[in-house]
């Protein structure tokens, strides 16, 4: 099948441009890129007025599949996925049971087969059942299919585990990413230590059981030489160490989500248990220093730490509702309306730090537009206005503070190996 995409303005990650090319994709891999191409095909998309980027790449998700199916499933987590531009994902081991061994890799993998065409790939457990206490066997989950490995959702406080955690899965050439949030310093408590959590008479989650984590990874990383990444950063210090870290030559790299360069602990006040997230929403001088260390590169990726629970779930008090947002459906459009439109970040860039660079922290395909490369496109429109509607979500959850936000940026359709598996408007 020929598809033929004309009249978009293309967006290159990677020379930081943007070119006025139309692209023929033939056997799923783009074909011929260039102006004006006449050729005939199956099917013509025009996209004038959209702009047509290599398919997201969200390197941090929660599909709760196997054993917790009630918030999420592999399945809807790729049609939410599909909504939102992405393309591909990698999926967080703290389901039930833990994918921990071969086997429950090799599960996600056959459950992702049957979904509508988004590449899922698994993340395993770093320590048996995220207990922390016994190392997983990292050379069988990469046989099996695993990317990287990680206890995400439990920090390993084992400098000893981690430290070997990280020389095997050298070896194994994978990399470590790491949920940074000292556990004695956060246990149980909800929201970030600071005004909100004084307001609400309630423990807080200090920013430095974060720091101090961060800090410690990274110097595990420069003994080791381990590639490793740390999750959702959150706090402004912790940009400043992991920029210093990197100046020192230091191979690691990290991650933060839309909800850390759009949203304040104050929002807790407004919504609650909605916006209870691990790590917690912060300041806004911690806001300021996430949107800086987005700008001058210190942050390497944009991912959603997407995190589906049930209504009934977060309709607990605050200090019982469990931790997280969903995001698959809404990450591209809230990093367009808080840092492209404003002239914070230019297109390029954001696509860069939600395609280009998670495919290559976790070594997969993806993040490009080239010729021979797999057609995994998204088109979007960066102008178009909608309001955050969490009902017509494909994703089984609705836990999203955004919800009656108006957001300015829309996917028009998503493309896997060529394949329209999203089209704006068209029910599937």
């Amino acid at each position: 099948m020929k598809l033929l995409i004309k009249n978009g303005q293309v967006i290159d990650p990677v020379s930081q441009s943007i070119q006025p090319w139309d692209i023929l994709v033939e056997g799923g891999r783009v074909s011929l890129l260039e102006e004006g191409i006449r050729q005939i095909a199956d099917r013509v998309i025009d996209a004038q007025g959209l702009m047509v980027a290599p398919g997201l790449v969200d390197m941090h998700v929660h599909l709760r599949d196997p054993g917790l199916t009630y918030k999420e499933d592999v399945v809807t987590g790729c049609a939410a996925a599909a909504r939102g531009g992405v393309t591909a994902m990698a999926c967080m081991a703290n389901t039930d049971p833990v994918v921990d061994k071969p086997e429950l890799v090799s599960y996600v993998k056959d459950r992702a087969a049957a979904a509508c065409g988004v590449h899922v790939y698994p993340i395993a457990a770093l320590s048996r059942g995220l207990k922390g206490e016994e190392l997983t066997d990292a050379e069988a989950l990469k046989e099996a299919g695993a990317v990287a490995l990680s206890d995400d959702g439990s920090n390993v406080d084992s400098a000893e585990l981690m430290r070997n955690a990280m020389i095997k899965a050298r070896g194994a050439e994978l990399p470590v990413l790491c949920h940074c949030e000292i556990t004695d310093m956060v246990e149980n408590r909800a929201v970030n230590e600071g005004s909100v959590s004084r307001q609400l008479w309630l423990e807080g989650r200090p920013a430095i059981a974060e720091e101090l984590a961060v800090m410690r990874e990274i110097m595990l990383a420069e003994e080791t030489g381990c590639a490793v990444h740390i999750c959702h950063v959150s706090t402004a210090k912790a940009v400043d160490i992991i920029r210093n870290m990197k100046k020192r030559g230091i191979r690691v790299t990290c991650e933060t989500c839309p909800q850390y360069f759009t949203m304040t602990e104050d929002e807790i006040l407004r919504q609650g248990a909605l916006a209870r997230i691990n790590p917690p929403l912060r300041t806004g001088k911690d806001l300021r220093g996430i949107i800086s260390g987005l700008r001058d590169g210190t942050i390497d990726a944009i991912a959603t730490d997407h995190a589906p629970h049930s209504a009934q779930e977060k309709a607990r008090p605050l200090a019982k509702a469990p931790s997280g947002m969903i995001g698959l459906e809404t990450s591209l459009a809230l990093a367009l309306t808080v840092l492209y439109h404003p002239g914070k970040m230019e297109l390029p860039e954001i696509i860069c730090l939600m395609s280009t660079n998670p495919a290559s922290i976790l070594r997969v395909p993806g993040g490009r537009i080239s010729i021979g490369s797999e057609a995994d496109i998204v088109l979007f429109d960066p102008d178009e206005e909608w309001v955050v509607n969490p009902e017509q979500f494909a994703s089984k959850a609705r836990n999203t503070p955004c919800a009656g936000w108006t957001l300015k940026g829309k996917v028009k359709y998503t493309v896997v190996g060529g394949n329209v598996i999203y089209e704006d408007g068209v029910k599937s």
